[in-house]
C-alpha cells in the first residue's frame, strides 16, 4: 500500500477513474506535480506550444468523443491564455475540465510570481462551475463534482484551481475516497409527449429534423438513423450535427439548404434536436425555419425553448435519449411514416442551391485572371477527397463559409468549426484534440491563411506527438472577410491592415519537421491530399486561392442575395 500520495496524484487518479486517458497542456512550475504523477501513472498529457491550443485541443477531443476533454495549465499567463477556450466551450456547451495551477496559499497577497489575479473569479462567468481547492484530500471530491457538472446537461466547461502547496501536499491514501463521476441515465420525454411528436410528424406534409451536437456517439447516431428511417423525416444539421446525419438515407445536408423561394416548398413541421435558435438558424428571422411551421424543440436547457420563435412543443429532455425513445416507440407499434416525395423535393432544393453557387463561381472564374484557384473549386476538390469516416475541422471566416457549401457530400464522421464565439485560430488545437480522440481515423483541418497564423508552432506538436493531421491552408493572402467588408462598406480604396502577402506556410511546416506542399493549380489538390493521407505524416498543403469571390453566406451577412452581387453600402444603410 502507498505510504502517501500527492495532490497531483489524486488529480490523475480521479481523471483515470472518469475514463480519461489523455489531457492537453504546457507544463509549468505550479502544475508540475500533476505532470510528475501523470508520468508515474502512464497518463498521457500532450504538450502543445501555446495554452490556447491546449484548451482548444481539449474542446476538439470532447466534441468528437461526446464526453469530457481535459486541459492542464499553470498559473498567471498560462491561465489567461486558455481563457478564450473556456469562453468558447461555454458558448458551445462543450464539456471540458480545465485544471489550473496557482500560487501557494501561504504566499497569498505577497506579489508573488504568476499571482495577483483571481482565476476562479475570472472563469466564473464562462463556466458552469469554478472552484479553488484548498486541501489535497478534497481533490477527489471536488474534481469529481466538477466532472459531473461538466457531463450534466446542458454540457459545459468547469475550472478547478489548485494552489501549488495543495497540489504538492502528501496525504494518506486511506484518508481519501473516490466519488461518483457521472449519472447512469438521462431524462427523456414522456410517453404522451412521444406520441404527440409522432402524431405531428405523421400529419405533416413537409417535415424536417435539424440535428445538433448531442449526437456525437455511435449509439446516439444509430438511434437517430433508425428514427429517421421509420418516421421518414429528412435530416439536416448544423456543423456539429453534420457527421451524425452522414450515412443516413434521410440525409440532406446543412440547414442552410432550407432557403427556398416558394412557401409550398418550405417545411411545415420542424423537429429541432439539440439545435438552439440563434446564428445558425438566421436569428429567428424565419429565413431558414419558417414562421408558419409547427416547431418541436427538444433541448436539455429549458432556457433555449422558443428563445426566438414560437414553438408548438418545447421539451426539456436529452435530445439523443428522446430520439432513441421515439425510434423504440415507432418500432414497438410497427409504424412507418412515408415522406419519400418530400425527401426527394428537399434534396433537390439542396442540389439546386449548390448549382446556383457553382454557376456564380464559373462566371467569376472566367472573369478573373491569374493563377489562383477559385475557392469553391478548391473546396469541391477537398470534399471529394475526404475519406470515409474522417474528421474535418474548419477555421477561418471565408474558409469555413466556402467549405460549408460542399462538405455535406463527404462521408465524414465529424465536422467541427468555430462555434458561437467565432474566434479565429481555434482550428489547429481542435484538430490536434480530435486526432487524439479518433486514433487512426484521418483528420483534416481546412483553414484560412489568417487563422493558421495563430498557431503555426503546433506543427511541432503534431510531429512530436506523432499526429498525422493534414492542414489545408486556403491562402488568399489576406484577412478575406474583413477585406470584403471594408470594400463593401467603405470602398476599394479604403481597405487597410488586411494584407497577408508574405511567407510560406508549407515552408514553416517543413522547418518544424512536418511535410509541406504548395498547390497552385486545381489538378494538384486532390493528388496532394491523397499523398498526405498515404504518407501518415503531418502535412501542410498551401493552396493559393482567389480573394475576390464572396461565399454565399457572406453575401447574406452583407445584406444581399446568396447568389447575387453585393453593391457598395454606407454605414447605417
Amino acid at each position: 500500500m502507498e505510504e502517501s500520495v500527492t495532490g497531483g496524484a489524486l488529480v490523475v487518479r480521479t481523471l483515470q477513474h472518469a475514463g480519461v486517458d489523455t489531457a492537453f497542456g504546457i507544463n509549468g512550475a505550479y502544475s508540475d506535480p500533476i505532470y510528475q504523477a501523470a508520468l508515474d501513472a502512464d497518463f498521457r498529457i500532450v504538450d502543445v506550444r501555446h495554452e490556447m491550443n491546449a484548451g482548444h485541443a481539449a474542446e476538439g477531443y470532447a466534441r468528437v468523443r461526446g464526453d469530457i476533454g481535459v486541459a492542464v495549465v499553470t498559473a498567471g499567463g498560462a491561465f489567461t491564455n486558455v481563457l478564450t477556450s473556456i469562453a468558447n466551450a461555454y458558448l458551445d456547451r462543450t464539456p471540458v475540465v480545465y485544471i489550473a495551477g496557482s500560487g501557494p496559499l501561504e504566499q497569498e497577497q505577497m506579489n508573488d510570481l504568476n499571482a495577483g489575479i483571481d482565476q476562479v473569479a475570472m472563469a466564473a462567468p464562462v463556466t458552469k462551475f469554478a472552484h479553488r481547492v484548498t486541501r489535497a484530500e478534497s481533490i477527489p471530491r471536488l474534481l469529481a463534482q466538477a466532472i459531473r457538472i461538466a457531463r450534466s446537461a446542458p454540457h459545459g466547461p468547469v475550472l478547478i484551481d489548485i494552489p501549488f502547496d495543495v497540489v504538492r501536499q502528501s496525504v494518506d491514501p486511506g484518508a481519501v475516497k473516490d466519488y461518483r463521476l457521472s449519472a447512469d441515465a438521462t431524462g427523456t420525454a414522456s410517453e404522451a409527449t412521444l406520441d404527440e411528436i409522432i402524431a405531428l410528424l405523421r400529419d405533416a406534409r413537409r417535415p424536417v429534423a435539424i440535428v445538433g451536437k448531442p449526437f456525437a456517439t455511435p449509439g446516439a447516431r444509430a438511434a437517430l438513423h433508425d428514427f429517421a428511417a421509420r418516421s421518414g423525416v429528412p435530416l439536416l444539421a448544423d456543423h456539429d450535427g453534420l457527421g451524425a446525419v452522414a450515412g443516413s438515407k434521410q440525409h440532406v445536408g446543412l440547414l442552410q439548404s432550407l432557403i427556398s423561394p416558394g412557401e409550398h416548398e418550405r417545411p411545415d413541421v420542424v423537429l429541432m434536436l439539440g439545435i438552439r435558435f440563434g446564428l445558425t438558424t438566421a436569428l429567428g428571422s424565419g429565413t431558414l425555419i419558417p414562421k408558419t411551421a409547427r416547431i418541436i424543440q427538444i433541448d436539455a436547457d429549458a432556457r433555449e425553448l422558443g428563445r426566438l420563435q414560437d414553438v408548438q412543443l418545447g421539451i426539456q429532455a436529452d435530445p439523443a435519449a428522446t430520439v432513441a425513445a421515439l425510434a423504440d416507440r415507432l418500432k414497438a407499434t410497427g409504424a412507418t411514416i412515408d415522406h419519400a416525395p418530400w425527401l426527394t423535393a428537399v434534396s433537390h432544393q439542396a442540389a439546386q442551391r449548390l448549382e446556383a453557387v457553382e454557376a456564380v463561381a464559373e462566371t467569376e472564374a472566367e472573369e478573373e485572371s491569374g493563377e489562383a484557384i477559385h475557392p469553391l473549386h478548391a473546396v469541391k476538390a477537398i470534399a471529394r477527397a475526404v475519406p470515409e469516416g474522417a474528421v474535418v475541422a474548419a477555421d477561418g471566416a471565408l474558409s469555413q463559409l466556402w467549405l460549408s457549401e460542399t462538405i455535406a457530400s463527404s462521408p465524414l464522421s465529424h465536422y467541427v468549426g468555430h462555434g458561437y464565439l467565432s474566434s479565429m485560430g481555434v482550428g489547429f488545437g481542435t484538430a490536434v484534440g480530435a486526432k487524439l480522440a479518433v486514433g487512426e481515423t484521418p483528420t483534416i483541418l481546412v483553414t484560412g491563411d489568417g487563422a493558421v497564423g495563430y498557431s503555426l508552432a503546433e506543427f511541432d506538436t503534431m510531429v512530436r506527438a506523432g499526429l498525422p493531421v493534414i492542414v489545408i491552408v486556403m491562402n488568399n493572402q489576406a484577412w478575406g472577410a474583413t477585406w470584403h467588408a471594408q470594400e463593401v462598406i467603405y470602398g476599394p480604396d479604403r481597405v487597410t491592415n488586411n494584407s497577408l502577402a508574405n511567407g510560406s506556410y508549407s515552408g514553416v511546416a517543413r522547418a518544424l519537421g512536418a511535410d509541406g506542399v504548395d498547390v497552385t493549380s486545381l489538378d494538384q489538390l486532390g493528388p496532394a491530399i491523397q499523398a498526405a493521407l498515404t504518407s501518415g505524416r503531418p502535412t501542410c498543403i498551401d493552396v493559393r486561392v482567389s480573394l475576390a469571390p464572396m461565399p454565399p453566406e457572406e453575401k447574406v451577412v452583407m445584406g444581399g442575395s446568396p447568389f447575387g452581387v453585393i453593391e457598395n453600402i454606407t454605414l447605417g444603410g
